[in-house]
C-alpha cells in the first residue's frame, strides 16, 4: 500500500485533469463504495477530514447481524438483506468475522404478543415487553431468512435449568433462554483499510486520502485541504457522493445544499475488565430487552475484559460522540438487570466509546422506531453548483457491501457504464485464501514458522490478525528477535514499522486507536505511547516537535475521549 506523501502526489497530478467521481466519507459506507468502483474499473478520488473509519464506523457493538429485532417493525427486507450478508461476511473475511452464539433471556413466556403485532402492523411506535414465544416467532423468520448460504446452527431454546447452569449469574426471573447465532466483527477498522488495499491493487489510479476535507465548492471546481499541511486542491468532479454519515448535512451545505436529513443518535460502549463475567460468558453473548424496552448486549473479548453495550441518546450534533456519566449508570443498571450482582464500577472500565449513528432526521419519534434501513437522496445540478450530489442517509455496518452495490448501481448508470463484477462474494484483504479448518490452519501457521524463523505462538497471533497478509509482516519480523513494543506482549517492534510503511499511517492515534487493538487489549501505558512514536518519527521523518505534539495528542484523546485510565495512573 502507498504511503500518504505518494499518494498525495497523485492527487496534485490528477486534480489537474478530467472530471472525477469524488466521495466525501472514509467510513465503511464510503470505503465500500469506493472498493466496489475499484472492482468496475472505475477510479474515484475518495477524502476523509480524519482517519479511515475513524468516526461512526469505528464505533460499532462489532457485531455482524442479522438484525433480529428489526422484525418488530416489520423490516423484513432489512433483515433479509443482513442476514445474507452476514453469511457473506463470515466467508469474505473469516480472519475478522467469527460467529457467535447469542442467548437472549425472556422474563416470560407469553408477554409482548399484542405489542409486537401492533407495532408490525405499524400501529404502535413504541417498544414493548417481548416474551420467550414473540422471541421464538421472530428467530423462525430469521432462521428461513439464513437458509441460503448458511454458515450456522438454527436457533433452539434453552430451558431455564441449562440456562442457569450455562451461566449461573443470570437473574432467576429468567423462565427461558433463546439461542441463536450472528457474527462478530474482531477489527472493524482493519477490515475497512483491507477495503482498500483491495481497491488500489484493483484500480491502481482510485484515490484514497485520509486527514483530507472538502472545503468549499466555487462553481464547479471543489476545494480539497489537506488537515496536516495546509495544502489545497481544486477538483472539478463529474459526481460528488456524500457518504460523511454524521457528518453529511454539513457536508452538504458546503455544496450548496441546505436541507436537514441526519438526526443521529449517539451510541456507547464499554470496555471492562471482568474476568468473572469473561469466564461464564465464554465464547456467547448475551442480547437481553431492558426495562425500558431497549436491546443491550454483553460479551466477553478475551479472558480477561467485556465489551457492554449500547445506548440510544438523541444528540444535536456528529461532535457529542463521548460516553457520559449518565449513559455508564444506564449500562451498569442494565447488566444488573440480567445479571444480578454485577456490581459494576468506574475502576474497571478500560476504554470507553462512542458514535452517531447517521439515521434520518425524524422529529420526536422513539429513537428505537427510526429505521436502520439506508437511503440514497439525489441533488441535481443548479447553477451554483453544475454537478449532482448523492448523499446516503442511514446504513448499517452487516450491510455495508449491498448498500454500496446499490450506489455504485446508480453512478454507473449516470456515467453510461454497466457493472463487470460483484462484490458479494470477493474475499477481502488477508481473507484470501485463509484457512479455517484445523488442519489447514496448522499448516498454514507453519509454513509462517518456516518462512520467518519465529515462535509458533507468535505466527499464530499474526494469522489471525492479519489473515494471509501475515507472511508479510512476519518477513519484516523475521530475525529481529520479535521485540516487543507494549506492556500486554502483544505486538512486536518490527510489527508496528510494518504497520507504518504499509497502512498509509498519518498520526500516532491511527496506530494506537485503529491499526491496533492495543486499548482494546488494556495494553496501552505512556511507555508503549512513546515507543510507538519513536518508531512513527523514524519511518515518516516527524521532527522532536511534531512527535511530542502527537504523544500528547494522543494520550489527551485517550484519558479524556475514551477514559483510559492507564495514562493517569
Amino acid at each position: 500500500m502507498r504511503n500518504r506523501d505518494e499518494v498525495l502526489q497523485q492527487l496534485r497530478t490528477a486534480s489537474s485533469g478530467a472530471a472525477h467521481i469524488l466521495i466525501v466519507g472514509g467510513g465503511i459506507n464510503g470505503i465500500g463504495l469506493y472498493r466496489d468502483l475499484a472492482l468496475q474499473d472505475v477510479p474515484a478520488i475518495l477524502i476523509d477530514k480524519g482517519d479511515f473509519s475513524s468516526g461512526t464506523s469505528a464505533a460499532p457493538s462489532r457485531l455482524i447481524h442479522g438484525g433480529l429485532r428489526y422484525l418488530e417493525t416489520g423490516e423484513f427486507e432489512l433483515v433479509r438483506e443482513s442476514v445474507i450478508e452476514r453469511n457473506h461476511l463470515i466467508r469474505n473475511a473469516p480472519h475478522l468475522v467469527k460467529p457467535i452464539p447469542v442467548w437472549v433471556p425472556a422474563f416470560s413466556w407469553f408477554g409482548g404478543m399484542l405489542s409486537a403485532g401492533l407495532r408490525f402492523l405499524k400501529l404502535k411506535k413504541t417498544p414493548g415487553a417481548k416474551g420467550i414465544l414473540v422471541v421464538k416467532l421472530g428467530l423462525v423468520f430469521f432462521d428461513r431468512f439464513g437458509r441460503k448460504n448458511q454458515t450456522m446452527p438454527a436457533h433452539r431454546l434453552m430451558s431455564k435449568r441449562e440456562s442457569k447452569r450455562r451461566m449461573p449469574g443470570l437473574s432467576d426471573k429468567v423462565c427461558a433462554v433463546a439461542e441463536y447465532y450472528d457474527a462478530r466483527l474482531v477489527h472493524p477498522e482493519r477490515l475497512v483499510l483491507e477495503l482498500v488495499k483491495d481497491a488500489e491493487r484493483d484500480c491502481p489510479q482510485s484515490i484514497a486520502l485520509p486527514y483530507v476535507s472538502l472545503d468549499a465548492t466555487h462553481g464547479s471546481r471543489v476545494r480539497l485541504k489537506d488537515e496536516i499541511s495546509g495544502e489545497t486542491f481544486t477538483v472539478e468532479p463529474q459526481l460528488v457522493i456524500n457518504c460523511a454519515g454524521a457528518w453529511a448535512d454539513e457536508v452538504d451545505r458546503r455544496l450548496h445544499i441546505e436541507k436537514r436529513l441526519i438526526g443521529g443518535t449517539r451510541g456507547s460502549h464499554l470496555i471492562m475488565r471482568r474476568p468473572d463475567l469473561a469466564r461464564q460468558l465464554g465464547n456467547g453473548m448475551l442480547y437481553f430487552e431492558t426495562k425500558d424496552f431497549r436491546a443491550c448486549l454483553v460479551y466477553a473479548l478475551d479472558t480477561d475484559n467485556i465489551l457492554l453495550g449500547t445506548t440510544d441518546i438523541r444528540v444535536t450534533g456528529p461532535e457529542e460522540a463521548r460516553c457520559s456519566d449518565e449513559e455508564i449508570d444506564y449500562l451498569f443498571d442494565v447488566l444488573e438487570q440480567v445479571l444480578p450482582g454485577a456490581k459494576a464500577s468506574r475502576d474497571e472500565i478500560v476504554f470507553a466509546y462512542s458514535g452517531i449513528r447517521p439515521l434520518p432526521w425524524s422529529g420526536d419519534a422513539a429513537t428505537g422506531s427510526i429505521s436502520r434501513d439506508h437511503a440514497l437522496h439525489a441533488f441535481e445540478p443548479e447553477p451554483n453548483r453544475p454537478f449532482p450530489v448523492l448523499t446516503l442517509v442511514g446504513g448499517k455496518w452487516t450491510t455495508y457491501r449491498a448498500c454500496a452495490e446499490q450506489i455504485c448501481d446508480t453512478i454507473l448508470k449516470r456515467i453510461g457504464m454497466v457493472r463487470r463484477k460483484t462484490t458479494l462474494s470477493q474475499p477481502i484483504g488477508g481473507g484470501r485464501q485463509f484457512e479455517t479448518d484445523k488442519k489447514g490452519l496448522v499448516q498454514a501457521i507453519k509454513e509462517i514458522v518456516l518462512a520467518s524463523g519465529l515462535p509458533t505462538d507468535i505466527a499464530a497471533t499474526l494469522y489471525r490478525r492479519y489473515g494471509t497478509e501475515a507472511q508479510m509482516v512476519a518477513a519484516m519480523m523475521a530475525g529481529s528477535g520479535a521485540k516487543i513494543a507494549d506492556s500486554g506482549d502483544l505486538y512486536a517492534k518490527d510489527e508496528i514499522r510494518w504497520i507504518l510503511r504499509h497502512e498509509r499511517v498519518t498520526r500516532l492515534a491511527d496506530i494506537v486507536l485503529r491499526r491496533t487493538l492495543l486499548p482494546f487489549e488494556n495494553a496501552i501505558t505512556p511507555a508503549v505511547i512513546d515507543g510507538i512514536a519513536t518508531a512513527a518519527a523514524g519511518e515518516l521523518g516527524w521532527s522532536d516537535v511534531r512527535r511530542a505534539e502527537e504523544i500528547a495528542h494522543t494520550t489527551s484523546l485517550l484519558t479524556q475521549h475514551y477514559r483510559v485510565s492507564s495514562l493517569t495512573e
